[in-house]
């Protein structure tokens, strides 16, 4: 058994019985290829078979048992795109319906219901990530008074499926650069004080934390100081541009501009200050290519893009040592996300089995059992 998930967004089912044969057709031979007895899913269920599952108790017990049988469990959902994830356009509409719109919450009520069911008897808690509020451009103060109205609803519908289920289920909202929530230190300002920390936390996005150039400690330090938790963390790496004026770059670069996902950039100047571009089309163009590049795009973890070119995969390190060093008694879900596989540019494509089983590998090598920093006696990390 791996300490770690994989997310089924990379998977484009969106009915029953697309969930159904996901199941044989990849995490079965992810687990086998990987030499695991036990895998987790990270499962993603667009709005139509949430509700469906919802409405059906059964259906997600034969869902739970045909899970079972595999050697597969479910402990978290992602629960932020709503539907249509592999449409051949997605951009901004993965942000939509947003937190001001009553789908999002029948939606997040749905996938808290379905969770309680597909939780086993070992299970220490359940958790959902969502998306940080919605996309900032056309976000007004009626939307925010409706999304934490709407936030104040879920959270009782969360109580009732923990007392139902006997297990804490938790929503996780996941900042997100150019989102209303666009960094850690914006949610935490936005979370505090408004939701009960034993309910609602924050998912960790390693991927988002790189692109944002935080520092990993630090943003970790913010969470847990006011006094909120981490209930999940999105293993991810972000495309990084050491050099963004380099004739070589710039021409690596454009193999990973597609049409599907967004692909915000930002630049870190030799002054400290970010540059921000909402995509990666405009940033060639837009930016002014002074200091290093970080890209949203989820690269696999186990492998280096071509030089130029490197992933962030030493915010993920740092991101879980910070975590791990202050995570207390909720140890957080490990889900590797890394949804991008069928976008890559041809040469660092991988068969989706092959690719996912190396980058679980690669994870229990490199990320597992981390104990966090070694501090002097009577130190303590803040």
């Amino acid at each position: 058994m791996t300490e770690f998930s994989y997310c089924t967004n990379v998977h484009p089912a969106e009915d029953l019985a697309g969930l159904l044969d996901q199941l044989d057709r990849y995490a079965v031979p992810i687990r086998e290829r990987a030499g695991l007895d036990r895998l987790g899913l990270g499962l993603w269920l667009s709005a139509d078979v949430a509700a469906v599952l919802a409405a059906d108790p059964d259906s997600v017990s034969l869902l739970k048992r045909a899970s079972r049988e595999r050697g597969l469990f479910v402990e978290t959902l992602n629960a932020f795109p709503y539907r249509g994830f592999h449409d051949p356009v997605v951009k901004h509409s993965v942000y939509r319906p947003c937190w001001g719109d009553p789908r999002r919450t029948r939606y997040t009520v749905d996938c808290a219901r379905v969770l309680g069911g597909l939780l086993d008897e070992d299970a220490e808690y359940g958790s959902m990530s969502t998306l940080p509020l919605g996309w900032r451009e056309g976000w007004t103060d009626t939307d925010g008074e409706r999304a934490r109205m709407a936030l104040d609803g879920v959270q009782d519908a969360l109580r009732e499926e923990t007392s139902r289920c006997g297990r804490p289920v938790r929503l996780a909202i996941e900042p997100e650069p150019g989102c209303v929530l666009d960094e850690v230190s914006d949610a935490v300002r936005w979370m505090w004080d408004r939701v009960d920390p034993d309910v609602v936390g924050l998912c960790l996005d390693t991927c988002h934390l790189a692109v944002s150039h935080a520092d990993p400690g630090s943003a970790v330090r913010q969470i847990y100081d006011a006094g909120l938790q981490v209930f999940k963390v999105q293993v991810s790496a972000a495309l990084e541009v050491p050099d963004p004026a380099d004739p070589r770059a710039r021409k690596s670069l454009a193999e990973f501009a597609e049409p599907r996902y967004l692909h915000q950039v930002r630049e870190r100047g030799p002054d400290g200050a970010v540059s921000k571009e909402d995509d990666l089309d405009a940033a060639v163009g837009t930016l002014p290519g002074l200091g290093p590049w970080r890209v949203h795009y989820h690269v696999p973890l186990h492998c280096q893009p071509v030089e130029p070119l490197r992933a962030t995969t030493w915010v993920i390190e740092e991101a879980l040592d910070a975590v791990m060093a202050r995570a207390g008694g909720v140890t957080p879900h490990r889900e590797i996300e890394t949804y991008t596989w069928n976008v890559l540019p041809e040469r660092h494509r991988q068969d989706l089995v092959d690719g996912i089983a190396a980058e679980l590998r690669w994870s229990e090598r490199n990320l597992a059992h981390r104990p966090g920093p070694v501090l002097p006696r009577g130190q303590e990390l803040r």
